[in-house]
């Protein structure tokens, strides 16, 4: 007996069907896509890894993935970087995304790959299929005038102004020295430095200034950066423009209080912007008016552990100890059941073997959860306070959060 035709079938894009395949986004972001924008897209784009389901010849929903690297505690895993997903409005709740996410987590799978994480364009969707709040995003409208520092500090440091070409070659060295220690941070290929961060295309300003890249030198040697642009403004007082910076990185924080003095330091400006940095942002303690970064926190990067083992045994964690988690897992049904996390070593370094185990559960909770914990945004016990997870020994819950701690908070500046 032959199988039913889907009502829906997904396909697979390739280079020359890549556009038609994302053609249902637009209608459901209400935007459009010129020939430039989408020919500067496409460069960083994996057509393999583009699905669409189609009504008749019209593709009807979309899903696709990069391939990057994703920091974790003491270490890093493969991880696909789940993007372009929509439903044109004329087709939703039909079940389409459901088996758009189905076969492309199955895909995810199949590459051997332990998670996919993604930035949700709505925070409650994704929650349905497993994923977790991974890590929280913060943005800053900083005022000028009150950027005086909390304690003085010997100057370190130069920063010059660079074209894309010298960006290029210096500032992915330093990303890299800083994504290795940032849980949350994604891999970046040349082409996405090239097309993604340093690019800068007319259609891209918004209203605003070209793209500044400035690189901070300490004895010759790259330890920072800054990527910003003006958008200026005047009133009958004078300039109110706001400097929005792009990216601002450093190695060590002397060389970040120098790029931010830097910045702080741009005439002609009223406020200064970063629409991504980590939570608790380190400006909250440095400058004498914590009040004057007008911090703002947001949900960031959401996290979905589709290989749980692989996952977990990949990170390092604070302490030895053993835990046994109850998981549940719906949509991925492989993940369900009583893991054991067995934790050997010394802090900071130690290593996990994680295995089934059918001994009694210290813990239970689901696998979204247990996702929101792995980066070490929140502890298990933050989890048990809004009932997403149960302490059935006691004393488990602080015998987790000791051995899921881990010293830096997570952060993703990766827009994808």
């Amino acid at each position: 007996m032959t199988e039913p035709i889907p009502r829906y079938p997904i396909r697979t894009a390739t280079a020359a069907t890549l556009r038609d395949f994302v053609a249902p986004l637009l209608a459901a972001f209400g935007e459009e896509m010129s020939d430039t924008e989408y020919d500067d897209w496409r460069r960083t784009a994996e057509p393999d890894r583009f699905i669409a389901a189609f009504d008749g010849p019209a593709s009807v929903g979309a899903a696709g993935a990069y391939t990057f690297r994703l920091t974790v505690p003491g270490g890093e895993v493969a991880a696909a970087g789940v993007t372009a997903v929509g439903v044109e409005p004329g087709h939703r709740r039909q079940g389409i995304l459901r088996t758009l996410m189905r076969q492309q987590l199955d895909d995810v799978r199949a590459r051997g790959e332990p998670v996919a994480v993604l930035w949700a364009s709505e925070a409650a969707i994704y929650q349905r299929f497993g994923y977790g709040l991974a890590t929280l995003n913060g943005s800053l409208e900083v005022e000028r005038a009150r950027t005086e520092w909390l304690r003085p500090a010997e100057p370190v440091g130069r920063l010059r102004l660079v074209d894309a070409d010298e960006a290029l070659a210096t500032f992915p060295g330093v990303y890299e020295r800083v994504r290795a220690v940032t849980p949350g941070a994604l891999s970046r290929t040349e082409e996405w430095w090239r097309w993604a961060t340093l690019h800068d295309a007319e259609y891209m300003r918004r209203g605003a200034g070209p793209k500044y890249r400035y690189l901070c030198e300490v004895d010759g040697s790259p330890e920072g950066y800054a990527i910003y642009r003006v958008k200026g403004d005047w009133d009958e007082r004078g300039p109110k423009g706001e400097l929005m910076v792009v990216e601002a990185m450093a190695t060590s924080p002397a060389v970040e209080r120098a790029v931010w003095s830097f910045l702080f330091g741009v005439d002609l400006v009223r406020t200064i912007t970063l629409r991504r940095v980590a939570v608790p942002p380190p400006l909250a303690l440095a400058l004498a008016d914590p009040r004057a970064i007008g911090l703002r926190v947001v949900d960031g990067l959401w996290l979905r552990l589709v290989d749980l083992q692989a996952a977990l045994a990949a990170r390092r964690y604070g302490g030895p100890g053993e835990l046994v988690v109850e998981v549940t897992d719906e949509f991925c049904p492989w993940n369900a059941g009583r893991w054991r996390i067995a934790v050997f070593g010394e802090p900071g370094a130690a290593v996990a073997t994680v295995e089934r185990t059918d001994g009694p559960a210290d813990i239970a909770t689901d696998t979204a959860d247990l996702a929101a914990a792995y980066l070490g945004a929140f502890r298990l016990s933050d989890l048990a306070r809004a009932g997403r997870a149960e302490e059935l020994v006691p004393g488990a819950l602080r015998r987790a959060d000791a051995m899921l701690a881990w010293d830096r908070a997570p952060h993703c500046g990766t827009m994808f």
